[in-house]
């Protein structure tokens, strides 16, 4: 295989975004999942019960965003940005990369919460056994289990309703949350092409 068809490769499955992304994902859910599970073993029940249902909405939350952004158009945001709401360059970016966007909403966060509320939900059933001895394993195994997976999937569900009828509004709140974070942390979510990127695009 020549070089040119290795890169043709590279950049038709976008390998560029794609491993970096399973490799932070490998890492983040490791170290999400070690911490969680030392955390809920620090309090009481109620509490790890908080946490577990504080991950799940954190999955539904971004389940919401990455479909919103499949969904919307970027029309009404240049309008915006035409008037210089500086939310709106960003809720454009989030548009046109709409796959990149929900690929990290629904996928790596989406798995991640999804991993962690098993670890949680494991730690919470051995809590439950420890603190009532006279507890079946299998049976609060099975009724948690069917808890975190039916809130999840109703939740995700009622989501993705709410993401269609209103992904315009979504993806600018998510656009002001992200001018946000940059203005604190001083960091660029989306790089801006250079001027010699901008003329040689408006020279084609």
């Amino acid at each position: 295989m020549s070089k040119i068809e290795d890169d043709s490769l590279y950049n038709k499955y976008n390998l560029k975004w794609v491993i970096p992304i399973t490799l932070w994902t490998f890492i983040i859910s490791i170290t999400l999942s070690v911490f969680s599970e030392s955390l809920v073993k620090r309090f009481d029940l109620l509490v790890a019960f908080i946490i577990l249902i504080i991950i799940i909405f954190i999955g539904i939350i971004f389940d919401i965003v990455g479909v919103a952004v499949t969904s919307a158009n970027e029309k009404p945001f240049h309008a915006m940005a035409a008037n210089k709401i500086p939310e709106a360059k960003i809720a454009i970016k989030l548009v046109r990369n709409a796959g990149k966007v929900s690929n990290f909403c629904n996928d790596v966060i989406g798995d991640i919460s999804g991993i962690l509320s098993g670890a949680i939900s494991a730690s919470i059933v051995i809590k439950l056994v420890e603190t009532f001895s006279l507890l079946n394993i299998t049976i609060i195994t099975i009724l948690l289990t069917a808890f975190t997976a039916s809130l999840t999937v109703g939740g995700k569900g009622i989501g993705k309703s709410i993401a269609m009828n209103n992904d315009e509004k979504i993806v600018y709140i998510m656009a002001k949350f992200l001018k946000l974070l940059e203005k604190v942390f001083n960091i660029k979510f989306f790089k801006e092409k250079n001027t010699k990127e901008k003329n040689a695009n408006g020279s084609k």
